[in-house]
């Protein structure tokens, strides 16, 4: 068979397919008969319509059908032979002055592109590492402290400090005006732990039960009611009840009620200390792995197809209204979501996909069953019953795709670090526990 490939773009290309009418014809008889054994008709016994009838009424239908797995035969045959990667589905349509008894068909589609990467040992990469120190050890258990705290009534005389439970009412105005949102009664919060506004805070800070305060609040722009974003407003609060913190001692019975069995402090400490690495391990992962794909990216060169890129951005869209609907918003899947705001995240994500692809093809980067095992044990260690864990991801192939793409891409990392001019940077354990993780 030959095929013909004609090039119109960088990456798009034409191939024609020619088609005998009579093998066409033959297969919709054959479909046709089949379907005369088994069609039930009004006025017919099972197994006695008409070809005649059968034909009329579903001669265009069948056409149709074997028209398409004909012509998707034939485009994947000529594919094949020409030794193309096709990308996304072919636009097909039918072509006019087809020789005689043929149908002839010009099938439009991208190919995947050549990928070009350069001299990895040129790369730039910087690579950040951290430590669990004894400080953030402290703060976690203070954290813990915090999380089990009891509150008692403070002395009549006391003025609100910062950890104390203040329970107030309070009424906002706009230009003299209530809105919604803006009054309540017995509200409860904790001074100085950034659950209202700052201006909010300040007024109650130093009041005592019974005092009354009256004090200008600005909303910030993005404040998430849109409603009083952006503008002022005068408050009234009144303090109720003013509560002092009492943060429980680190002793036996508290180590006991975060489920230390030895319940030893010593015990809690290296607790903490195995969950914060475990932490900051895969913290350092993906930032180092973020380094890693930049760098990889800016040694490559390729052409994006379209179609792919296409389906990326659709995927996200919908990604976005499953999204929505989870939510709880209305008609989430006729919400008006601009496509184009995907596109430079879907072109980033095909154009990685393409360069991590190539480098693992070129280097044998896939996934080992023994890296996807241990990875897979590694995740499931922090959680009570792991080997209820591990059966878990086991049980789904496309849990275990996922963990084989991390995979992939963590042998990756390790390669490019391997080759590339890497600049090493400890960060503090706040910094990096303040990123998205």
């Amino acid at each position: 068979m030959t095929v013909n490939v004609e090039t119109l773009e960088k990456l798009e290309r034409k191939i024609t397919l020619t088609l005998p009418v009579e093998t066409i014809q033959a297969e919709v008889d054959s479909r046709l008969k089949r379907l005369a054994r088994t069609v039930k008709m009004d006025g017919f016994r099972p197994g006695k319509v008409p070809m005649s009838v059968v034909a009329q009424r579903y001669g265009y239908s069948v056409q149709y059908e074997v028209m398409n797995d004909k012509v998707g035969q034939a485009f994947s045959q000529a594919a094949n032979e020409a030794k193309l990667r096709v990308a996304g589905q072919p636009t097909i349509t039918e072509k006019e002055g087809a020789p005689e008894g043929q149908v002839a068909f010009d099938a439009v589609f991208e190919v995947y592109p050549e990928v070009k990467i350069g001299d990895l040992a040129e790369a730039e990469v910087e690579r950040v590492s951290t430590e669990v120190t004894d400080e953030a050890i402290d703060r976690t258990v203070d954290i813990l402290r915090k999380q089990r705290r009891t509150f008692g009534l403070r002395s009549q005389d006391s003025a609100a400090a910062d950890g104390d439970r203040v329970t107030v009412d309070f009424e906002g105005k706009i230009d003299g005006e209530p809105f919604q949102g803006g009054k309540a009664e017995d509200f409860q919060f904790i001074v100085g732990e950034g659950q209202m506004l700052k201006e909010f805070e300040d007024a109650v800070r130093g009041m005592k039960v019974g005092d009354s305060r009256t004090f200008p609040l600005a909303f910030p722009a993005d404040y998430h009611g849109k409603d009083v974003a952006g503008k002022q407003a005068d408050f009234m609060v009144t303090v109720k009840k003013i509560e002092a913190a009492n943060l429980p001692e680190i002793d036996e019975a508290f180590t006991k009620s975060l489920g230390i069995g030895e319940g030893t402090v010593e015990a809690l400490r290296d607790d903490i200390r195995k969950n914060l690495e475990r932490e900051v391990k895969f913290r350092l992962l993906a930032r180092n792995k973020t380094a890693v794909m930049d760098a990889l990216l800016a040694k490559s060169e390729l052409d994006l197809p379209k179609s792919v890129v296409q389906s990326e951005i659709d995927r996200m869209v919908e990604g976005a209204r499953a999204e929505l609907k989870q939510r709880g918003i209305k008609d989430a899947d006729k919400a008006p979501i601009p496509a184009d705001v995907f596109r430079p995240q879907a072109e980033r994500r095909v154009r990685l996909g393409l360069v991590v692809a190539e480098l693992v093809r070129a280097n044998s980067l896939e996934a080992k069953p023994e890296q996807i095992k241990a990875h897979i044990e590694e995740l499931a260690s922090s959680y009570e019953k792991p080997a209820d864990v591990v059966r878990w991801y086991y049980g789904d192939n496309r849990r275990l795709a996922e963990v084989e793409a991390v995979v992939i891409e963590n042998n990756v990392t390790e390669f490019v670090l391997g080759k590339a001019k890497v600049s090493d940077k400890a960060v503090g354990f706040d910094e990096l526990m303040q990123q998205q993780g």
